[in-house]
């Protein structure tokens, strides 16, 4: 029953997007939210998409370093804390 009932979700929803798709496209006259695009325009984006992979690389990477480097402080210090003689505790 339940394995139906998915199937005929999932049909509905692939006959829905079908029946829309034009409609969606018709809007504006295709032209999208930024609307006419020459050369230079979509020359442009992709200078942007290039120069933002390797920043966004860049910049996760740093702060995943910084990470890193806490968790290794905080490994040491803990390390450092347990192997004092002073915390072994006892009488």
């Amino acid at each position: 029953m339940r394995t139906r009932l998915l199937a005929t979700l999932f049909t509905l929803a692939m006959l829905a997007s079908l029946v829309l798709a034009p409609v969606a496209g018709a809007h504006n006259d295709g032209r999208g939210f930024y609307g006419a695009t020459n050369d230079r325009v979509v020359t442009n984006a992709g200078f942007i998409i290039i120069i933002f992979f390797p920043t966004f690389v860049f910049v996760m990477s740093m702060i995943q370093r910084h990470l890193e480097k806490r968790k290794e402080a905080r490994k040491a210090a803990q390390k450092a804390y347990l192997s004092s003689g002073q915390w072994r505790g006892g009488w």
